[in-house]
């Protein structure tokens, strides 16, 4: 009941995307006005031809014929001029909707927290803004225009059907409701299935991209065959949901085709006996019959529109189903910029659960970190140490407690100011499909190349990457396949140099690297900590033993904290670690 309540409004909603574009709306309806023109008149002209031809007492000549033939090229041409335009402006018209919804959807996308992508496939994702959209085109450009022609056609030759004969006309008519209950039943099949149809392609796409993604991993354990069965499943399903789809267009279809002929035989019988009684002439029956074909041609058409208008209907629903989910982190209202930002965070009772159903990470979690200090975390996996680095730059929400920097509560910073002030660097390195060049400024855009340079040097990348086949323009592949760990980590590690925020989140940096590889890493991020609050997770506790203080996070919060010196010396959970995995 809940959809169906909101289908009006969806289709309200996506009004406002033609203001834009109401002056071209509006040309494009009026070349479908004299399209239509020109299509109503041939059946006048050729009934006024067989009434002058019938013994009317209005003779018929040479030149009336080629006035009328004229007449009727002069139309034609016309019609050909108002079709181009529909043709083509109508559809730009269409693709500058589609464009101006992608933009919508993307910007929406980009608010959307961590925990949205945590629970939605990215193959989904890229169905909705793709083939989804793609569809929305068409129904943009063709939904107004296809109705309003057929409106013009149907009320047009119901009008000029009951000069001829009335009782015919309504005995033909007649006809139409029942047909319109028959097709609005297959209708309502066609787009549920249409839905599910769309679902189960946004689940193949996202299939696709994750064995592609992980084909390193499926050759490395030879699972091709693995892979094909799982993709072979999915393409079946798809295959099984749209037999089952077209199994409901085909009755539509062939519902329609069944009442077309009804009709035609009532036209055909009831025209006949018409005419036997002498309520009907011939010259009108001719037109009759023409203006009936003009009016099943209108039906035809609109049942050809009808799984393009299904599909677009879905896209416009599936596009506000994402729209329509709020993003649950934005700035408050009375949010304001953080400046001068000195570095000190408070976390004050924290308490989170990535979802409702599951058990927090953290519990009632309370610290200080002083400007300028740097601080590890260390402990066992599931404490909350890439929780805590995830919730300082409000990737996710705390569910209670309060963090603040510079004393100010997160919540009422900017998210801009917040994050521009928070580096990262993590173990699963990113790098856009791209230039070097273009993935160090990523982390200042509009940055000079002497400045990007310089942040290569200081996170020891420019060596390596002047070896590279073109230096700083060398492609780096997807997710930056042609480097090296250690290489790929120094790029990002230049990236935050270039950012040049206060505050430096370094979430395992090098747990994923060789040992040559992390001590390059390991003496550049000493060099991107100086002078930085800086918060390091790691399990290689000989990387942190220079940290400022320790924190040992379990699952009830913070065990210990100290230097390394005072961990050893008090005998406890750290200094077990550190017999065990550090020393």
């Amino acid at each position: 009941m809940r959809n169906k309540d909101k289908k009006p409004s969806r289709l309200k909603r996506f009004m406002p995307y033609y203001k834009k574009y109401l002056g071209i709306m509006i040309k494009d309806l009026l070349c479908a006005s004299l399209t239509t023109i020109c299509e109503l008149l041939l059946p006048l002209i050729v009934r006024e031809i067989t009434t002058r031809i019938g013994g009317s007492g209005l003779e018929l000549t040479v030149n009336y014929v080629l006035i009328l033939g004229a007449a009727y090229l002069i139309l034609r041409i016309i019609d050909a001029a108002a079709y181009y335009y529909m043709a083509n402006t109508g559809h730009v018209m269409g693709a500058r909707i589609e464009t101006d919804m992608r933009r919508d959807l993307f910007s929406h996308l980009q608010l959307l927290p961590f925990k949205y992508y945590d629970n939605t496939k990215v193959g989904t994702l890229m169905s909705r803004i793709t083939n989804d959209l793609f569809d929305v085109t068409e129904f943009a450009h063709h939904c107004p225009e296809e109705f309003f022609i057929a409106g013009i056609k149907i009320i047009a030759s119901f009008a000029i059907l009951c000069t001829m004969s009335v009782p015919l006309t309504l005995i033909v008519f007649a006809v139409i409701p029942p047909m319109i209950l028959v097709l609005y039943y297959f209708n309502k099949r066609m787009r549920e299935g249409f839905r599910t149809q769309r679902k189960e392609l946004g689940e193949l796409n996202a299939s696709v991209e994750d064995s592609l993604l992980g084909v390193r991993v499926v050759k490395s354990f030879a699972n091709e065959g693995i892979e094909e069965e799982k993709f072979r499943e999915g393409n079946g399903r798809f295959l099984n949901i749209k037999a089952k789809n077209y199994k409901y267009m085909g009755g539509f279809q062939a519902s329609t085709r069944f009442f077309e002929g009804f009709m035609y035989i009532v036209v055909v019988v009831a025209g006949a006996l018409f005419m036997l009684r002498g309520t009907i002439s011939s010259p009108d029956f001719v037109a009759y019959l023409l203006y009936v074909t003009t009016l099943f041609a209108t039906i035809r058409k609109i049942v050809e529109f009808a799984e393009q208008f299904q599909r677009g209907m879905t896209g416009i629903e599936r596009f506000f189903e994402i729209i329509d989910t709020e993003p649950e982190i934005k700035d408050a209202q009375d949010a304001q910029p953080l400046e001068n930002i000195r570095g000190e965070i408070e976390f004050r009772d924290v308490t989170f659960s990535y979802s409702e159903d599951n058990e927090d990470v953290l519990q009632n979690v309370s610290f200080k970190i002083k400007p300028g200090e740097n601080v590890a975390l260390v402990g066992p996996s599931g404490g909350g140490k890439t929780t805590i680095c995830s919730l300082i730059p409000r990737f996710y929400e705390a569910d209670s407690g309060e963090i603040t920097i510079d004393g100010t509560d997160i919540r009422k910073a900017t998210l801009k100011s917040l994050r521009s002030s928070v580096g990262v660097v993590q173990q699963d390195v990113y790098l856009f499909s791209g230039s070097v060049y273009d993935n160090i400024e990523y982390g200042a855009p509009g940055a000079t190349k002497e400045q990007i340079i310089e942040a290569a040097k200081l996170s020891g990348a420019h060596d390596f990457i002047m070896e590279l086949p073109e230096g700083y323009d060398t492609y780096v592949g997807e997710r930056g396949v042609k480097l090296s760990g250690g290489q790929k980590q120094r790029i990002s590690i230049a990236r935050v140099f270039l950012k040049n925020p206060p505050i430096l989140l370094l979430d395992e940096a090098t747990s994923a690297l060789d040992n040559e590889s992390e001590f390059l890493v390991q003496k550049s991020l000493q060099k991107l900590s100086k002078g930085r609050t800086t918060i390091t997770v790691a399990h290689r506790l000989t990387t942190i033993k220079n940290a400022d203080r320790i924190f040992v996070i379990t699952k009830e919060g913070i065990a210990e904290q100290g230097t390394h010196q005072q961990l050893l010396a008090k005998g406890g959970i750290y200094s077990a670690l550190y017999s065990a995995y550090g020393g």
